[in-house]
């Protein structure tokens, strides 16, 4: 279920501005190019956008003439000063997953209130859209569907934006739509009425050079992409593409490209609209009139990117090349998105793995049991795991459904697998979840459903599966081999996250590969495999069958692409549719710290996520009032429960807190000495009215935009985080629901101040806070001052 909202705000400070399209035109629209002049010609296109919207919505008190001339200066005020930003449009993502037809009446019946409430608003709400149930993926929909790329109403044209609580938004723009996640509080209050607010960002220029090779998919661009913007170091900023190589990349590239933005830490990541844009909104169903006003609106506005003419380009805040020649085939893992592994050098990493100190990438297996097998006996055979033996294969809707060919290349591949005789193993557990009816669509018109099908990759549903832990589970048979063996099994999925422990507990490491990638480590039911000298298998005859031999060519994949990914799909799915004075901070006295964690803790380790574990806080929680494990249900279907929700925060099996010394959902609590959840820890401080604080080390809230990440710490009586760095939405949100996000001074964490976390700290706030304040705090050992 998705639940949008549009916006139209009338602007009368700049009604000057105002123009219209052409003599024998009736539209209008704010020429802002006019108030800038060459002050204009050199911003970031998205600049300009946000540019258009305060002139557009300046009404002197929510949007002041001073906001738009600090965006119009944006050159000398980048970092320094705060805007507000009214988007055109709010998308807000109901959580529970989307199920096929075998699963939808149970799904009515859990989630019957809320869903009634939702038919409700969009009766009674003139601005509200409710896409129901079934229909695909928020972020699927917002692109397919609701992207107008430029607005009309009553006569005045202007850029399409939008804000939401999915953090994937950011892949519209790819069709030149300015968007991203800001979380549930922020997007309520755009709703009733109040605009975003964001330092005015820095614009990184990434110039595009070169052509990709024909063998490496969208994936390997992406997560190249990804590779470099995490060097150079985006985080909180924008990024713009530019240059030769945009154009070599048609909009199902550039969305993916935008998808991932969350995981290079960027806002988002802006492809302006283009001869390619516009040609392929012709290919699906826009209007040819609509079509070349939106083109004259935005060359009028200069918010149209023509590679011919190079006057006028923008400046940015630094500019990064990355040539398209140089990406390569790889799959990214085995525990975080960042860390990527050219295909040529996956076995010998993996093995690498399997010797270094555990960490982000180490396993630290001994010499003499990185050779270990376990037989397993599954449906009447006998099978043998080892280490980087796939248990898990899944291709999933997140980063990949927005993009035909790897999609269309991931069943191609399927097919001559297929007819070569190969096989997937039955205890591997594989799964296909499109992102909407339209993936699903071309899937099945292209004739490759039914090989997929043959290896096992079923459909299981269309939102949110496994890259959340929506899995089913492992057979006993493999779970117990995984123990008696203590091996590193792993998974792979063509998604965008694969921390540790996210996809299941008991699989160590999490590769991300391209859908055909999937698809072929399935087969070979391993990751320690070279493909270009080892076979997947072998065909009835006995002779070798080689990834080579069944991977289909980019022709045959455009091929497929040019006659299923047509008008008709896109057609089908629109049928199938159709303030308060801000508190005073208190001073915060005498806390205990509920959590002392390192580096690189995620919104995944702190918000809840995926099935409920029977041992939890959550779980208990449940059963005392009467349910079983089989109606657990997840932590997403029950997104709306604080006391489910609040139970699940830090929760997380892979959650290291130096209080423990291992990973684990546990803390101590101090007064009594006692080892208890993070939860009932809380609950005991809460009770004796003890505040707390968390320490923690570099990039703390980094991964997805999660608004549990903030809620969940808040309800456990957290009052704030103190860290070496933060994420910036992540730090936005702690602003939002009151939790003080605390940095240490430059160079200084809690180690190097000798802290051990058994502290109590007490604190106060100035009346004019503003960032980058230096506060003092007074931290007490044993109740004397030290």
């Amino acid at each position: 279920m998705k639940v949008f909202f549009f916006f139209f705000f009338p602007g009368y400070a700049f009604e000057y501005l105002i123009e219209t399209l052409n003599d024998s035109s009736h539209k209008k629209f704010f020429n802002v190019p006019r108030l800038g002049g060459t002050k204009y010609d050199v911003l970031p296109y998205s600049i300009r956008v946000l540019l258009e919207a305060a002139v557009r919505n300046c009404d002197g008190f929510l949007m002041k003439k001073e906001d738009v001339m600090n965006i119009l200066d944006w050159k000398t005020k980048q970092s320094n000063v705060e805007v507000p930003f009214f988007p055109a449009r709010v998308l807000l993502q109901d959580f529970t997953p989307e199920t096929v037809l075998k699963n939808q009446e149970v799904e009515f019946g859990r989630n019957r209130e809320r869903l009634q409430f939702f038919k409700w608003s969009s009766r009674v709400f003139k601005n509200v859209a409710v896409i129901p149930p079934g229909t695909g993926t928020a972020h699927q929909v917002n692109l397919e569907y609701l992207s107008r790329v430029v607005f009309e109403e009553k006569d005045l044209l202007f850029p399409d934006s939008v804000v939401g609580t999915d953090s994937h938004i950011t892949m519209v723009n790819g069709l030149g739509i300015l968007g991203w996640g800001v979380g549930g509080i922020e997007t309520e209050a755009v709703m009733l009425g109040l605009p975003v607010s964001l330092t005015l960002p820095e614009v990184v220029g990434c110039e595009l050079t070169g052509s990709s090779n024909p063998f490496v998919t969208s994936i390997d661009v992406v997560l190249g992409i990804t590779k470099h913007l995490r060097q150079v170091g985006v985080a909180g900023k924008f990024v713009e593409f530019f240059g030769s190589g945009v154009s070599q990349l048609s909009i199902v590239d550039r969305t993916t490209i935008a998808n991932m933005c969350p995981e290079y830490g960027a806002i988002l990541s802006f492809f302006p609209v283009d001869n390619v844009t516009l040609k392929h909104l012709e290919h699906t169903g826009f209007d040819k009139a609509k079509l070349e006003s939106m083109e004259a609106y935005l060359k009028a506005v200069k918010l149209f990117r023509d590679e011919q003419d190079n006057s006028g380009e923008p400046e940015y805040s630094q500019v990064i090349q990355i040539n398209l020649n140089s990406i390569v085939p790889s799959v990214s893992g085995p525990k975080r998105p960042q860390d990527r592994v050219a295909l040529t050098d996956m076995k010998s990493d993996f093995q690498a793995c399997l010797n270094e100190k555990v960490g982000f990438k180490g396993f630290q297996i001994a010499a003499e049991k990185q050779n270990d097998i376990v037989s397993i006996h599954y449906e009447g055979s006998e099978y043998k795991l080892s280490h980087g033996s796939v248990v898990i294969a899944a291709v999933i809707s997140c980063t990949n459904n927005c993009n035909p060919s790897v999609m269309l290349a991931a069943g191609l591949l399927a097919k001559k697998a297929v007819e070569a005789g190969l096989q997937v193993k039955p205890y591997i557990r594989t799964s296909l979840s499109p992102g909407s009816g339209m993936v699903t669509h071309y899937l099945s018109s292209s004739g490759v459903l039914p090989y997929l099908s043959k290896l096992g990759f079923e459909i299981i549903g269309y939102g949110c599966s496994t890259c959340v832990g929506n899995t089913a589970p492992l057979s006993e048979a493999v779970l117990n081999a995984v123990k008696q063996g203590d091996l590193v099994t792993c998974g792979v999925l063509s998604g965008n996250k694969n921390f540790e422990g996210r996809l299941c507990d008991c699989v160590r490491a999490n590769y991300l590969a391209s859908p055909p990638l999937v698809v072929a480590y399935a087969i070979a039911g391993t990751v320690n495999i070279d493909f270009q000298t080892e076979p997947l298998g072998t065909d009835p005859t006995g002779k070798n069958i080689y990834l080579h031999d069944i991977w289909p060519s980019r022709e045959e994949v455009h091929q497929i692409e040019e006659e299923h990914v047509v008008l008709s799909m896109f057609k089908a799915l629109k049928e199938k549719i159709e303030t308060k004075e801000p508190v005073a901070l208190q001073p915060i006295e005498n806390a205990h710290v509920l959590l002392y964690l390192g580096d690189s803790i995620t919104t995944d380790h702190i918000s809840p996520a995926g099935s409920i574990a029977r041992s939890s806080a959550a779980a208990k929680y449940l059963t005392n009032r009467g349910l079983t494990p089989r109606e657990f249900n997840s932590y997403g279907a029950r997104r709306g429960n604080d006391a489910v929700m609040t139970r699940g925060t830090f929760a997380n099996i892979k959650l290291f807190n130096k209080f423990i010394g291992k990973p684990a959902p546990k803390t101590i609590h101090f007064p009594s000495g006692q080892t208890l959840d993070v939860f009932e820890a809380a609950e005991l401080y809460q009770k004796e009215g003890i505040p707390l604080i968390i320490l923690a080390g570099k990039k703390y809230g980094s991964g997805n935009s999660r608004d549990w990440a903030a809620k969940g710490p808040y309800l456990l009586g957290v009052k704030a985080v103190l860290a070496e760095s933060y994420e910036k939405i992540h730090k936005d949100h702690l602003i939002g629901i009151g939790i003080a996000p605390l940095q240490f001074l430059p160079g200084e964490s809690a180690d190097s101040l000798g802290l051990s976390g058994r502290e109590t700290f007490s604190l106060t706030f100035p009346e004019e806070l503003s960032p980058g304040v230096i506060l003092n705090i007074k931290v007490y050992l044993n109740f004397s001052n030290i």
